[in-house]
């Protein structure tokens, strides 16, 4: 559906990914990236919970937003990097399960601005639920030094 303007925009997005730490620490993984497409999966782990033994939103939300930011930044130019302008998150069911896929979709790509849509499921026992969904606003930098791409 998209054509990115980077050929190598897969192994660009693959080596950001690598470079996040708070990825790293939480467990996720980067398991698809196709243009306009990114999808993270991580496992249910015991720090990651609040007080019901849920995974908490707030690792929802962050793996949430990276899977949008890596949408969008699939589509972006090579000397671009992708930050986040804003996001609204819905959660709709409590995060229980042994596994989460959190997957982010473009809607509408832009030279600056970039729409995506994320949606977060739980997987337990071969069954899956949709447990939140997010709408993300992302933004392309370019000619910062203090920003990698």
């Amino acid at each position: 559906m998209f054509t990115p303007p980077d050929p190598d925009f897969a192994a660009r997005v693959r080596a950001s990914f690598e470079r996040q730490e708070a990825m790293r620490t939480i467990g996720a993984e980067l398991t698809a990236v196709e243009p306009g497409r990114a999808v993270i999966e991580l496992p249910w782990a015991k720090p990651l919970t609040q007080q019901h033994g849920f995974l908490h939103a707030g690792m929802v939300a962050a793996a949430m937003d990276s899977a949008c930011g890596y949408a969008a930044f699939s589509l972006m130019n090579a000397d671009a990097a992708v930050l986040t302008i804003e996001y609204k998150i819905n959660l709709m069911a409590p995060a229980k399960g042994e596994r989460f896929r959190m997957e982010g979709q473009v809607v509408k790509p832009g030279r600056t601005i970039t729409v995506a849509d994320g949606r977060a499921f739980a997987i337990d026992g071969g069954r899956e639920k949709l447990i939140a969904t997010m709408s993300a606003t992302l933004m392309a930098v370019t000619g910062r030094n203090d920003i990698q791409h």
